[in-house]
């Protein structure tokens, strides 16, 4: 995603802490919880049991029935990091971090998504994981988990606990994201700020948003939402009407570092086939095509007098990529516009499989969406004229 000028995009998990120092933090500083006063409009009877025929009508729940029905397939993720040894004036000392999110149950033998920023901290793998799992009223179960696998490239992270330790395990059942529109209603249920098990409610605000992983990778068909997400809700489910999870949430986009209606969830078909490489092996593939380049817009594309306003710049060719393979070629010199140098000289990426390619997060969206040994065709202008290449993706080489 994108960093607009003044707006901070936050992971929404409660940020790592010292042991013993309750704070909560952004990724720009310390986020204030302020106290409001709030006037509630207390609703009659006869107007409630309106609105729940109408949703009932409709095949809809509501945001009361869904909590009912998914609260307690949703859980608290406590993670906790061990931080560096420093010498003090009585020894050697070390100190505990620790990171708030949330997680849902997806299978009767004990399985858990959630974020991998929730349980990983700049690649640092978190050292314990204990998930809250809640019971009637206020009590709750604590139950140590497993990380059965964490991948930074669509922010997903598995974890597993033992069925016999937990209490009844609620399994949400999963949606499918494809089919989600804007304007739908949906309800997120997880521990902003710390209040554990709170549900929020709003509609999708929007769809095909491309997120930024916390490598900085592209996550593609991300879904916005206006329903309230703050740090602590990462990883919990964003559930549409029907009850199934659709997302994972995972950012906001904020100005003041809270909550402003823009919050972001990894799509949960995306999650849904990380959990499968997860479950099986640890890790996931992603497909690679092996190429740098730069957004080329229409503004742009009129000052190097390119005859398209829309595309990828190729800047650079990974030797003995599929890229390199198929005969795409890279860049040969810098052109400075408006004090932002441009690699010129190279192909521009136009088009995969027919479909248009808008910037560089639009093409890296499109590969990510791809797999390993997969044949696609690039549409490519090369001095004035199009050209379509073929080029069989392999395998993403670990560190890229």
């Amino acid at each position: 995603m994108r960093r607009f000028t003044s707006i901070l995009l936050t992971f929404a998990a409660g940020a790592a802490v010292a042991v013993l120092v309750v704070v909560l933090l952004t990724l720009t500083g310390i986020l204030p919880v302020k106290t409001v006063q709030t006037t509630v409009v207390k609703q009659t009877a006869s107007s409630g049991a309106t609105t729940t025929q109408a949703a009932l009508s409709t095949g809809a729940l509501t945001a009361e029935q869904i909590y009912k029905q998914d609260s307690a397939g949703v859980v608290e993720v406590l993670s906790a990091f061990s931080q560096s040894s420093s010498l003090s004036p009585y020894g050697p000392s070390s100190s505990t971090a620790q990171a708030l999110g949330s997680g849902f149950v997806v299978s009767d033998q004990g399985y858990i998504l959630t974020n991998a920023h929730v349980v990983s901290n700049n690649g640092q793998k978190a050292d314990s994981v204990t998930v809250v799992f809640k019971g009637t009223g206020s009590t709750t179960t604590r139950v140590k988990a497993q990380i059965a696998g964490i991948d930074e490239t669509s922010d997903v992270a598995l974890l597993k606990v033992d069925p016999v330790q937990a209490p009844n395990l609620v399994v949400l059942p999963l949606g499918d994201s494809s089919k989600v529109e804007a304007g739908e209603a949906v309800v997120a249920i997880g521990n902003p700020l710390g209040y554990d098990f709170s549900v929020t409610s709003g509609i999708v605000s929007a769809t095909n948003r491309n997120l930024q992983a916390p490598n900085g990778s592209v996550i593609p068909n991300g879904i916005q939402t206006d329903a309230a997400i703050n740090e602590g809700n990462s990883g919990g489910p964003l559930i549409d009407s029907s009850g199934k999870v659709i997302g994972i949430n995972e950012q906001i986009a904020s100005q003041s570092g809270g909550n402003q209606g823009l919050g972001f969830a990894v799509p949960i078909d995306t999650a849904a086939k990380v959990m499968a490489q997860l479950k099986t092996s640890g890790t996931v593939s992603y497909a690679y095509l092996g190429v740098s380049g730069q957004t080329l817009s229409a503004d742009i594309s009129k000052a190097l007098g390119v005859s398209v306003n829309q595309g990828v710049l190729v800047a650079d060719v990974a030797g003995g990529s599929p890229a390199a393979k198929a005969g795409i070629k890279g860049g040969s010199q810098e052109t400075l516009i408006q004090g932002q140098t441009y690699v010129t000289g190279g192909d521009v990426i136009e088009a995969i499989d027919g479909k248009a390619v808008t910037s560089a997060e639009d093409l890296a969206a499109v590969i990510m969406q791809h797999k390993p040994g997969d044949t696609v065709t690039v549409t490519v202008l090369r001095g004035g004229s199009t050209q379509q290449l073929k080029a069989t993706l392999r395998q993403r080489p670990s560190g890229t």
